[in-house]
């Protein structure tokens, strides 16, 4: 369900310098980043990357904020169409990169209206849900 994968994401903090951005992972993303054949590497240059840059990629219209990233692994042996494209989601510096999908080149080419749309919503949760949970406390508000 949608709802769900908003609400059970975790996170995954990179701040070992003070330019980078926070950058948190969804609980399905991993999975994914399995499938599409990630190692853990991968996953941690993805992460850092993405941490000193958190607006890379191409903006994907009407998906809130979500982000086409290309990014090439490291057992890469068949050029431009053996890496993965993932998914994120930066809405600006004061919530983290959200690593929503990702998804092996050559598996998937575009997104459908249906996919975009979902984005879109799944963006609008995930906003609202760490702008509700998160930043208050980040405020010091814990009343």
């Amino acid at each position: 369900m949608l709802i769900d994968w908003c609400v059970d994401y975790i996170h995954m903090v990179h701040m070992s310098e003070p330019q980078q951005h926070t950058v948190s992972e969804l609980n399905t993303f991993r999975r994914h980043a399995e499938v599409a054949g990630m190692s853990q590497d991968d996953i941690d240059r993805l992460t850092d990357y993405l941490s000193k840059n958190p607006a890379a990629g191409d903006e994907i219209k009407g998906t809130g904020g979500c982000r086409k990233v290309r990014f090439a692994l490291a057992r890469n042996t068949k050029g431009k169409s053996g890496g993965v494209r993932t998914i994120t989601l930066f809405t600006g510096p004061n919530l983290p990169v959200f690593l929503i999908t990702v998804f092996a080149k050559s598996k998937k080419v575009t997104l459908s209206k249906a996919e975009r749309n979902g984005l879109k919503k799944l963006s609008d949760l995930i906003v609202a849900d760490y702008s509700r949970r998160v930043m208050p406390i980040a405020a010091g508000d814990t009343g």
